[in-house]
């Protein structure tokens, strides 16, 4: 029995100092945890999801992000991170490269709706 109190249960958190935004009192803030409970509900689980699985997600979600910054910048102008870098990274997962395309095809409209908009009610 000595031998299972030196490892750490499930309740307990073993911090390693890995990725994450680490706030003064040892928790992560989350970030995302929000968005991410309504889009569990969205693809079929409960209304109020395990927190755990919340976080397990937002952790992943946050890896994956830094992962793609990180890369992103090691590409193209050094330092910095253009739209042109991630879609390139992208390129062969047609699932996302899709998305990506339909989400910068929306924002070129909604960029030409708003300049319309804009010229119809100031331009006169």
């Amino acid at each position: 029995m000595a031998d299972e109190e030196d490892e750490p249960g499930f309740d307990e958190e073993v911090e390693d100092g890995s990725s994450g935004v680490d706030v003064g009192h040892g928790k992560r803030k989350r970030l995302f945890s929000k968005e991410l409970r309504c889009m569990m509900y969205g693809f079929g689980d409960d209304q109020n999801p395990y927190t755990e699985s919340v976080d397990i997600l937002e952790d992943l979600v946050i890896e994956f992000i830094t992962e793609m910054t990180h890369k992103a910048m090691s590409i193209g102008r050094q330092g910095r991170v253009q739209v042109e870098d991630i879609v390139f990274l992208i390129r062969k997962d047609p699932r996302k490269f899709a998305r990506v395309k339909d989400l910068l095809t929306m924002n070129e409209e909604l960029k030409r709706a708003r300049k319309a908009f804009d010229e119809a009610n100031y331009g006169s």
